[in-house]
């Protein structure tokens, strides 16, 4: 500390702080569409941040403990108490433990991200990211505000999301990180015309639309955790290569 902290990745980290907040005073005021924008926008910062300590190479211990603090406001406590003041309030009791239970396994997420940070792994995470598992909740709200608006169905929904993204979030399936993927670097012609109409169509139906991005990425885990499940159980049906069918080429 006394040799200072890196000014821009801590101002994002501090939007994402900002956001959460907003969403939570959001709540109260039971401005829930708002309060889903800002938990949005707790994401897009909380992305710029890493983005921009990578980049510049201001990475630092402060940082990553000050990132996860924040974290655990803006896509901890906020989504939780959202989702209860917006759909789980009819379910009295179970459903605030139903939104605790979501605020402590972020926190557990965030703990374990912490303590395996220095594995040097980065192509993947070890469980749902916490700001993935916020979008979601966020972005199911704001596409029923879109295209539903009202109805008791949403009640279930929400009460079978949060158990599903707690669970997913504290589990040990792989999620792909996204760290790798430098776009400052050359790349091939069909990765831009893909962003520029991913683009395009986000700005159309930019709702729906991430939505369906957040649900994929959500699924992503568990569908390729099954796909290599299924690879490894065809190899051990297979067995090994017998020695008589195995081909040696000799110069």
């Amino acid at each position: 500390m006394r040799k200072g902290i890196y000014i821009l990745p801590n101002l994002f980290t501090t939007g994402n702080l900002f956001c959460g907040f907003w969403a939570i005073i959001s709540v109260f005021q039971e401005n829930f569409y708002y309060a889903a924008i800002a938990i949005l926008l707790a994401s897009a910062f909380d992305i710029l941040d890493g983005k921009v300590a990578r980049l510049s190479g201001a990475t630092s211990k402060f940082g990553v403990q000050y990132d996860s603090l924040a974290d655990l406001v803006s896509f901890g406590i906020a989504p939780a108490l959202l989702a209860f003041s917006w759909a789980l309030r009819p379910y009295g009791k179970f459903g605030w433990l139903a939104a605790f239970l979501f605020v402590v396994c972020g926190a557990l997420r965030l703990a374990r991200f912490n303590v395996q940070s220095s594995s040097g792994e980065s192509k993947y995470f070890k469980g749902l990211p916490i700001p993935a598992a916020a979008s979601m909740i966020a972005l199911t709200i704001l596409l029923y505000f879109e295209l539903i608006e009202t109805g008791g169905v949403k009640d279930i929904v929400i009460l079978v999301m949060i158990y599903i993204l707690a669970f997913f979030m504290v589990s040990s399936i792989r999620y792909f990180s996204f760290k790798e993927l430098n776009l400052a670097k050359r790349k091939p012609f069909s990765i831009f015309i893909f962003v520029i109409l991913s683009m395009i169509v986000i700005a159309y139906q930019p709702i729906i639309v991430l939505f369906g991005f957040t649900l994929v990425y959500v699924f992503s885990g568990p569908v390729n955790m099954v796909i290599a499940w299924q690879k490894k159980r065809a190899l051990k049906r297979i067995g090994p290569i017998p020695a008589e069918e195995k081909v040696e080429y000799h110069e």
